[in-house]
């Protein structure tokens, strides 16, 4: 595969986790059935994992590392949150409230993950 092939493969699986979550948010926020399909807790690994593997890919072979530039430190420190937000929303929040409030905070870090990656300006 090449640069462009690889770049492509990660926008497009972190286009399907953003809208994934964003699915699995609504479906948590009406108690629906779906969340506790089987395949509605595998999707989600099998896409991240090749969106991780992806972005590991692309900072190798562009020698573009977290810490060497900001852009991608403050990407790296946003996904932690968005990871973080991301468990509350759908399994940690002990009221339907908090984990309303971390998937909205999960959403909003998601969107400044996708602001950073297409501007590569953190603020």
């Amino acid at each position: 595969m090449n640069y462009l092939a690889i770049k492509h493969l990660h926008m497009t699986c972190a286009a399907l986790s953003g809208a994934f979550f964003l699915l699995r948010g609504l479906w948590m926020l009406r108690d629906s059935p779906a969340l506790r399909q089987r395949w509605v807790r595998i999707a989600p690994h099998v896409i991240d994992t090749a969106l991780l593997a992806s972005a590991i890919t692309l900072a190798v072979w562009s020698s573009q590392y977290p810490l060497a530039q900001n852009w991608l430190t403050a990407k790296v420190v946003a996904l932690i949150a968005y990871i973080g937000l991301g468990t509350i929303a759908l399994k940690r929040g002990k009221t339907k409230g908090v984990r309303a409030a971390a998937f909205v905070a999960a959403l909003l870090v998601f969107g400044y993950i996708v602001k950073v990656a297409l501007t590569r300006q953190v603020l």
